[in-house]
């Protein structure tokens, strides 16, 4: 049984502990330029050196994203980057670009790079030839089948990693290499600055009759032609360890902390749980399902992994995500009086029901006995976003857990 890696998102340094704290083994992010999430926060070269030590520090990996198609103006730009990424101590670099894949190379030869999904790659030979140029790592393209992940991994050399997405956003368009952005706002999808038309909804406009759209209809809402279903494959683990695969990576750099908590000790569970004993992975099954259904998703689907993709795999009547669970803070700390410390970002009252993720695995189900805010005064409630808050649910808890309370629960939204 392979040792493999699950690999983690994040757009910002509370994210990153996050996806550390609840298990990951490696965390990707973006820096300031040159990746393609330009709306997320991203990482200057400072934060990135933290990041490095708090990951270093618990023994977990942090990649780098410089994943854009480079043009001319942007050569010089990346070189002076990757200068200033040598004093970081990053374990490794996700590329596209052969023309970026060499500066790394001349720049960084020590780092580690790792070959972007949006290289299109399809087959052994581009991971035969990836690996001849220094590459340790190939990530697969979204358009393979789990067969054809297995075949890669019997025809390329023992020490080349696979790594495939397992759980995220779908894009529409072949390995990410999307025009729709850029043709219809001037934002470039391979620049970074993906607006998401695929979630647009869509009429029909004949060129003789403009100003007249005429309705493209699945039923009376209309129609999603482009909304794929997101990925999820935590009822499949054992058929991604039999496909060879090395790393299991997450998508979602743009997620909240709550996202991040459940997907990865969702996963964290069900990959250490399958590599204890398969039965017990199997006797899991309904607490994976259950469990990862508590973070925000478009519905599920398993993609190419298993075939073509056919009409189950979009969402045809809305572009909404499913929340049923709202972000109600982390612990910073816990007091000699017992009360947690945190920054309230969701309002909850006295007396609400409230869950603690713990890291294991577990959750805690806990009541609000009291709330009060900075100045130490009583409150009912906790209306104002991001105020920092001394609440007493009965017990201490672990700094970093995450609580979260299920959406509709409390008489603060009723």
């Amino acid at each position: 049984m392979r040792n493999v890696e699950l690999l983690i998102p994040a757009g910002s340094l509370e994210v990153l502990r996050v996806a550390v704290d609840y298990g990951a083994d490696a965390v990707y992010i973006g820096g300031e330029s040159y990746g393609l999430r330009a709306k997320a926060h991203n990482f200057t070269i400072d934060e990135m050196k933290e990041a490095v030590d708090y990951c270093h520090g618990h023994e977990v990996k942090l990649y780098v994203t410089v994943n854009i198609f480079a043009h001319n103006a942007d050569l010089a730009g990346i070189e002076d980057y990757f200068e200033r990424l040598k004093p970081v101590g990053v374990d490794a670099l996700i590329i596209s670009d052969p023309a970026v894949f060499m500066l790394a190379r001349k720049v960084l030869p020590e780092v580690d790079i790792h070959i972007s999904t949006q290289a299109n790659n399809t087959n052994y030979g581009i991971y035969q030839f990836w690996h001849d140029l220094g590459a340790v790592r190939v990530v697969s393209a979204r358009e393979l089948s789990l067969k054809e992940i297995r075949e890669i991994r019997d025809k390329i050399p023992e020490d080349m990693e696979i790594e495939s997405f397992i759980h995220g956003a779908m894009c529409i368009s072949y390995s990410g290499r999307c025009l729709l952005s850029h043709f219809l706002t001037g934002r470039d999808a391979n620049q970074g600055e993906c607006t998401h038309p695929c979630r647009w909804k869509y009429s029909v406009v004949e060129e003789k009759r403009p100003g007249e759209y005429f309705p493209v209809e699945e039923d009376e809402r209309g129609t999603y032609i482009f909304n794929s279903k997101d990925l999820c494959m935590v009822e499949y683990i054992p058929e991604l360890f039999e496909a060879g695969i090395d790393s299991f990576k997450v998508e979602g750099r743009m997620k909240t902390a709550l996202y991040t908590a459940t997907v990865t000790r969702t996963y964290r569970k069900a990959i250490d749980d399958y590599r204890r004993d398969p039965e017990i992975y199997r006797n899991n099954l309904a607490w994976y399902r259950e469990e990862i259904g508590k973070c925000t998703y478009r519905q599920f689907t398993t993609g190419f992994y298993f075939g073509k993709t056919n009409q189950d795999s979009q969402v045809y009547d809305n572009n909404e995500y499913v929340k049923d669970y709202i972000y109600i803070g982390k612990v910073e700390y816990t007091d000699e009086n017992g009360s947690l410390h945190f920054i309230q970002r969701n309002k909850f009252l006295v007396g609400d029901e409230v869950e603690a993720m713990m890291f294991d695995g577990s959750s805690r189900l806990l009541t609000v006995r009291s709330i009060r805010n900075e100045k130490g005064e009583q409150v009912e409630s906790a209306p104002h976003p991001k105020e920092p808050l001394l609440v007493d649910l009965g017990e201490a808890l672990e700094p970093g857990i995450i609580l979260r309370q299920r959406a509709g629960s409390s008489s603060a939204e009723g």
